[in-house]
């Protein structure tokens, strides 16, 4: 089960920068994608990895006991990721706010990695 967390975490994380690179891009050079073309396809394609993600953390959290890890913590990185995945299209989106759950993303996706590597 660990292998398959640490997976699905890596995954999430290589996707949160992809939401930052493309939010980045899209505010530098005013790119707009087409929402069926682009968004939606990626936005399924991260859905489908966060969802396994969730089901995974739930049932690895409440099989051990992890002081650092909670439920809520999984819940909200998992609902970030699930926003990000669209907005990081949109540059009219709040910079202030994209910034502050892409950086709380990558830090509780480092810390699940460091736990399962201990």
């Amino acid at each position: 089960m660990s292998e398959e967390i640490l997976y699905l975490t890596e995954k999430l994380l290589y996707y949160n920068r992809l939401f930052l690179k493309y939010y980045q891009e899209g505010r530098e050079t005013g790119i707009k994608h087409d929402f069926h073309e682009v968004i939606k396809p990626f936005a399924n394609e991260v859905k489908e990895i966060n969802d396994k993600w969730e089901k995974a953390m739930k049932k690895w959290l409440s099989l051990s006991n992890h002081k650092h890890l909670h439920l809520k913590q999984i819940n909200t990185t998992s609902e970030h990721i699930e926003q990000l995945s669209i907005q990081a299209f949109f540059s009219e989106t709040s910079r202030t706010r994209f910034l502050n759950s892409q950086r709380t993303i990558e830090y509780f996706l480092q810390e699940v990695v460091k736990v399962i590597k201990k």
